[in-house]
């Protein structure tokens, strides 16, 4: 006879797949409460960063990233998760409720997940190679798929006001004691510990042309400089909605799993930049002056080709099962 729901091992693998989603500062804010035919995502609110996320995009964000793995990682072991978003909302931390129904996964579901253990946050330079524009395109539909815009930064106006807002988002940032003290709590540990470790972070400020990108105290990243007259050839991509309610910036967050998983899927190297939006003015003036006030911009996404000769990057630590999943009474 099929089973009509996963068993809990199903459960739990595809929980521990979904917790290798990216967040700010890896600080996984999520919880899980696991039933025999319900699995809920809730915000964790004790892995708040606010002076970094102080309107809570960065963590709606990354729960949604995590909800997106967990779809995929369920599709890829056989079943079809069917979500109810924001469920409750007279409680506003419970952001999804998935119940389950038999499923054939596609191809691209396939790939999808095996490349959830594989995707790494790579905040190195790339090599100067283009992004096929076949892949491109690959990406924009994996975003439309999740109801969000992707849009591509280009031309030199385009590429001086995101490199403007970055600068300006850094130095508002910078000269907050708050945010440089969340910097130093979540950076530079090594394996086993929470946040960014030092072997994921290069060392300063990484500036690859006119993109700076976040700065993690303490990083030991080793980063091959480029070759003189080398440029940086990674596409710049900007995830954007026409709304900007909680909603949205969660199928934001579904829609940069799916861009990620898609470009590891393709061999690319990516990474998420969160900064030039956490703040209200950078983010005002990118969403006038580069979308033309017609999208609220909710994440940027830096994809492109490893450099050549770059090492693997070791995966960042995930906190156990155990401590982010709660088991229901069974009924």
């Amino acid at each position: 006879m099929e089973r009509k729901q996963p068993d809990q091992d199903t459960i739990r693998a595809a929980v521990a797949l979904a917790c290798r989603a990216p967040s700010v500062h890896n600080t996984q804010p999520w919880r899980w409460r696991v039933g025999d035919r319900t699995v809920h995502l809730y915000a964790d609110r004790t892995r708040t960063v606010p002076a970094t996320d102080p309107t809570g995009a960065d963590l709606l964000l990354g729960c949604g990233a995590a909800l997106h793995h967990l779809r995929i990682a369920l599709a890829g072991l056989g079943w079809r998760a069917i979500v109810h978003r924001l469920p409750n909302p007279a409680e506003p931390d419970h952001l999804a409720a998935v119940e389950f129904a038999r499923h054939v996964p596609t191809e691209a579901e396939v790939a999808m997940a095996a490349a959830i253990p594989r995707r790494r946050t790579d905040r190195r330079h790339y090599s100067s190679w283009d992004v096929p524009r076949a892949v491109s395109y690959l990406l924009e539909e994996r975003a439309a798929e999740e109801g969000v815009v992707l849009r591509e930064v280009t031309g030199s106006r385009d590429r001086f006001e995101l490199a403007t807002v970055i600068g300006q988002a850094a130095a508002w940032q910078d000269a907050n004691p708050a945010y440089r003290w969340e910097l130093r709590r979540w950076s530079g540990g090594h394996a086993g510990s929470d946040g960014v470790p030092a072997a994921n972070a290069p060392g300063g400020a990484p500036q690859h042309g006119d993109l700076r990108l976040r700065e993690f105290p303490g990083g030991e990243l080793v980063d091959l400089l480029p070759e003189e007259g080398e440029e940086d050839g990674a596409a710049l991509l900007v995830l954007g909605t026409s709304s900007d309610d909680r909603l949205s910036v969660l199928r934001a967050g579904e829609a940069l799993s799916a861009v990620l998983l898609e470009a590891t899927g393709a061999g690319l190297a990516s990474c998420p930049l969160s900064q030039p939006f956490e703040v209200v003015t950078t983010r005002d003036r990118f969403r006038d002056e580069v979308l033309d006030g017609a999208l609220w911009p909710q994440i940027l996404v830096r994809v492109g080709w490893a450099a050549f000769g770059a090492d693997p990057l070791p995966p960042t630590p995930r906190r156990a099962v155990h401590e982010v999943v709660e088991e229901l009474e069974k009924s």
